[in-house]
């Protein structure tokens, strides 16, 4: 930029001394013509001292050189010096007899102007020479830079100011309302308001409309389901009575007492799919200082678990591995982890998952059941070697409803680890799964360490 001004800037001042050095050719060129004889040096020094006095006082060195870049005359500050003898840049003389102007400036701000004087027969007889002090110039010039660079800054610090004030008047809403919508992707509905009549405002109200239609339609969804269910309950335990009485009261037939067994399985699976929704039902109308959660021992809990589920795993051959928490054992030579949980809903997510592993997996198989404690977690690992679950539908197995395409194995509602996320994120922990078809599955619950 330093660069870009000087040159710039110079343009201006080297016209000016060409518009001057023009003016001294002409004066020079009258001396000339008043002059004008073919005598030799005689007048020659008469040309060059009338030449001196009528431009002595054009620069602050006045010199006239001949064709053989000999020095005629010379005038320092208006007073013609015989026998001096001043800086000459050769280089100069030797462009300007060429016929072009030549100009040199010096560390001290010195400008030697040098230009061409013809004589009769259009030849370049002489060069005039002047030297002007344009340290004036370069003081302008730094005054110049100093404002530009000034000025530089400060419209660099306005711009950016201006910059993060936009930023942050564009960004902040924008980051309000992907919040509101992240909020609303957890089905946690709340005001949407930016006080602003744009495009941002509009959007704003529009989604603060759509939460409520949603959370309306959500709550009217979930009333209906508890609704149904406890009305569903009376019946079917009908039902199931009835189909009972049958099967032990059918001993002849054997065709209608398969009738009636299948009629009495089924009774058993919508039950079994009743009881989940009216679980997922309290969940959603309680709060989580509702589900009375106390510290809980995780080393006995799965103990607990497994120990119920090994019967059912018993009959297809299935052997169940538990593995309890490494750590620094007690007074009692135990050691003791423990989870700020509701015992009975944690048993009862566990156990939906040991579960899951059994119906899952091939008769005369392993289920591990592994507890890993961290300074601040506990990690509840349960694998199995079962029909496993493809990549593509891991994430939505965990939702209400949704069975995997290769689940038909089983019987099943779609509900099991939808209830277990519940029942996690309840006490502030979070389900992961891994698995690969044919291979198994691996369900990891983290739980905080209290």
């Amino acid at each position: 930029m330093n660069k870009a001004i000087d040159y710039y800037s110079f343009i201006t001042i080297e016209k000016q001394m060409m518009e001057k050095a023009d003016l001294s050719e002409l004066s020079f060129r009258e001396v000339l013509a008043e002059h004008r004889s073919s005598s030799g040096e005689p007048q020659t020094k008469e040309i060059v001292r009338l030449a001196l006095e009528k431009l002595k006082a054009s620069g602050k060195e006045v010199r006239i050189y001949d064709s053989t870049k000999q020095l005629l005359g010379l005038a320092v500050d208006g007073i013609i010096i015989n026998d001096g003898k001043p800086l000459i840049f050769e280089k100069n003389i030797e462009k300007a007899l060429s016929g072009s102007y030549a100009y040199t400036v010096t560390e001290n701000h010195q400008l030697y102007f040098a230009t061409p004087i013809q004589n009769q027969y259009y030849e370049n007889a002489y060069v005039y020479e002047f030297v002007e002090d344009i340290s004036y110039f370069y003081a302008i010039m730094d005054q110049i830079r100093y404002i530009l660079f000034a000025g530089a800054g400060g419209f660099i610090v306005l711009i950016t100011l201006a910059s993060l004030w936009i930023a942050r008047n564009t960004t902040k809403p924008i980051k309000l309302l992907l919040g509101a919508v992240q909020s609303f992707s957890r089905q946690e509905f709340r005001t949407v308001h930016l006080n602003r009549k744009d495009e941002l405002g509009m959007l704003a109200d529009g989604l603060d409309s759509m939460g409520r239609q949603l959370h309306d339609y959500i709550q009217y969804q979930k009333q209906f389901v508890s609704n149904v269910s406890h009305e569903l309950k009376t019946p079917l335990a009908a039902i199931r009575g009835f189909s009972q009485y049958l099967v032990e009261g059918e001993n002849e037939n054997k065709e209608l007492q398969k009738i009636y067994g299948h009629l009495l399985q089924e009774s058993d699976r919508l039950t079994r799919l009743i009881n989940e929704l009216l679980l997922l039902s309290r969940f959603d109308k309680a709060g989580s200082n509702e589900l009375e959660a106390r510290k809980t021992e995780m080393n006995e809990l799965i103990q607990q678990v497994v120990m119920n589920m090994e019967a059912k795993a018993k009959d297809k051959g299935i052997k169940i591995m538990v593995s309890k928490a490494q750590g620094e054992p007690d007074d009692e030579g135990t050691t003791k982890v423990y989870a700020n949980i509701n015992p009975m809903l944690m048993s009862h997510a566990i156990a939906n998952l040991v579960d899951n592993a059994i119906k899952y997996s091939g008769n005369h198989s392993q289920i591990n059941v592994e507890m890993e404690q961290m300074p601040s977690e506990i990690v509840i690992r349960i694998r199995d070697q079962g029909i496993g679950i493809a990549s593509d539908e891991l994430e939505r197995v965990q939702e209400r409803f949704y069975r995997a395409k290769n689940a038909s194995t089983a019987n099943g509602s779609g509900l099991g680890l939808s209830i277990c996320k519940e029942i996690v994120e309840r006490f502030n922990g979070y389900i992961d799964m891994e698995s690969r078809i044919g291979e198994g599955t691996t369900v990891t619950i983290v739980l905080p360490r209290v």
